[in-house]
């Protein structure tokens, strides 16, 4: 498995991490906890050294799933996990970045993941009522404490990084970013170039549909998983949208590749600290993943690429409004 380094003075990690959440949170019926050990062990027998995983997926039960998974290992990966929700009576019930509370999900975490420290914390989501500033130099002492490694921020804008940066150097930035989801090109990248920052895309596979297995007609389980909810996982949506897949496919079948490595090298091909982190249940879909890293898109493929996405109109915003109302912009 190749390399790469998160900005310029965080670890080197394998170039394709494991986004752990779906295991047993939100896109789908959970995997058996055996399962997810399995698979998760698997991962790591195939190169990969960087898994992804949080308090509020569960939540805390895929936190257990990923410290038992990777507790053999522990001196071979790098585990990161967030804090910054509020969690009552098991469910997430809003924002909560206060430094008491970023301590005690710390110390929660880390009795989960079986560890003594957490190698990257990120921020889940940025919290309007608490000072970043408050919140980095809470992760500062946490650092200092031996308890952290290193910190991140998830959907953070780019005066919030400066700010954070400017207390505690952040080593990682993880906003959704796809050839569907955009955003982070207007300014997001720009500023992690310019202070060493790397950048983890979550989505990066477009929560299943950029792989070309979602059939348009497909429903999903409100209950279990939330792209019942996504404005692009409508009926409608999801056949005007499907021109993305369509563009997938033309270029995978010159690589020999499918839709999903395309995807993801498509991602490896737009800066060398960007290192994507597509999660699944299935030990095939794993392989297909890591098999992205092989394939090499010239700028013959990505001038195709580039000129066939500016003609496709993405319908439906990447999330529900509830979602959208916890970024910060």
């Amino acid at each position: 498995m190749k390399k790469r380094r998160l900005g310029d003075n965080g670890p080197k990690v394998s170039a394709i991490g494991l986004g752990c959440m779906g295991l047993n949170f939100a896109l789908g019926p959970a995997t058996n906890k055996k399962e997810g050990i399995a698979l998760i062990r698997s991962a790591v027998e195939r190169g990969v050294t960087f898994f992804d995983t949080a308090e509020a997926y569960g939540p805390y039960t895929n936190e257990e799933v990923a410290g038992e998974a990777l507790a053999p290992f522990r001196g071979q990966v790098l585990i990161a996990s967030k804090f910054g929700f509020k969690i009552e009576g098991g469910a997430l019930a809003g924002l909560d970045s206060r430094p008491e509370h970023i301590k005690q999900v710390c110390d929660a975490s880390l009795k989960r993941l079986k560890t003594d420290v957490i190698d990257l914390f990120y921020q889940h989501r940025v919290d309007p009522n608490v000072p970043i500033e408050d919140v980095a130099g809470a992760v500062k002492e946490l650092i200092d404490e031996g308890k952290v490694r290193y910190f991140g921020l998830s959907e953070a804008s780019a005066k919030t990084i400066r700010r954070a940066h400017a207390i505690q150097p952040v080593t990682a930035v993880q906003n959704e970013y796809s050839v569907w989801t955009r955003d982070p090109e207007a300014d997001i990248l720009r500023t992690c170039e310019e202070l060493g920052i790397g950048f983890v895309p979550w989505g990066p596979l477009g929560t299943g549909f950029l792989t070309g297995t979602i059939d348009a007609n497909r429903t999903f389980d409100a209950t279990t998983d939330l792209r019942a909810t996504f404005p692009r996982f409508t009926l409608e949506a999801m056949k005007a949208n499907r021109a993305v897949v369509d563009l997938l496919n033309t270029i995978a079948k010159k690589k020999n590749a499918t839709a999903a490595q395309i995807a993801l090298a498509w991602l490896l091909a737009q800066r060398p600290w960007v290192i994507p982190i597509p999660g699944t249940t299935k030990l095939n879909h794993l392989q297909e993943n890591l098999g992205a890293v092989d394939i090499e898109l010239t700028a013959d493929d990505l001038h195709e690429i580039e000129s066939a996405l500016s003609k496709i109109t993405i319908q439906g915003a990447r999330l529900p409004e509830e979602h959208m109302a916890l970024i910060d912009r």
